[in-house]
This record gives structure tokens, sequence and C-alpha cells, in this order.
């Protein structure tokens, strides 16, 4: 996603490993999507990487300096894509927990509306 025209998502990192089953859908997703979706997005630097003995993963390096890592185990070459778009569609920001359900700048003095009132 692009915050004031400049895309986040600098790098994305391919993690996987020739050695275990768990990474069979990177190597079907290395063969035939990867190349696509590097033409695709000529601005992110799209790294492999190969590392024994460890699961997949997809590692997105942002602007903001923040990461985030998506464990690909076991997944089929269409949802490793999904997932790879999905990282490079988010803004890198970190998740903040609400502490209400109900969020709004101007509070109504009456309190929040529910369905539980009695007339």
């Amino acid at each position: 996603m692009a915050l004031r025209g400049v895309w986040q998502l600098q790098k994305l990192i391919v993690s996987y490993s020739d050695w275990g089953g768990s990474s069979r859908g990177i190597g079907a997703l290395m063969d035939s999507h990867l190349p696509a979706f590097r033409e695709k997005n000529p601005r992110l630097e799209v790294v492999t990487e190969l590392i024994r003995g460890q699961h997949p993963h997809l590692k997105g390096f942002y602007r903001n300096k923040n990461e985030r890592v998506i464990c690909v185990k076991n997944m089929d070459p269409e949802d490793i894509l999904l997932h790879a778009t999905r990282l490079r569609n988010a803004l890198g920001r970190k998740a903040v927990k609400l502490k209400t359900r109900h969020v709004t700048k101007h509070p109504s003095v009456q309190g929040t509306w529910t369905t539980d009132v009695k007339f």
C-alpha cells in the first residue's frame, strides 16, 4: 500500500528449506508465481533465502523500520502468494489493541446505546 504515493514495503524475503517437506508450496511458488509477482512489483526487492531445517516463512521489511513475519508452512502456492500480496498491501504499522468496542471522537452525554434499554 502506498502512503502519500510511496510504497511502504521495501523488501520481501522468501525463506525456505530444500530438505523439509513443509516447503513444497514454496518450491512450486518459485517456479510458477514468483517471476510474475516480481514483474508486477518492480519497486519491491524480492529475495529468496535457503535456510535448511526450518519451516518456510515470508518476511517483509517496511520503510518505518518495522518487519512482519508470516509462517507459510504446508501452504499451497496460491495461499503463499495471497500472504505475499497482503504483506505488500500493508502499511507496516503495529496493531493497536482497542480498549473498548465503541470508539468515537465525540462520545454521547447519555451513554452508549444498547438493546437492553427498558422504557
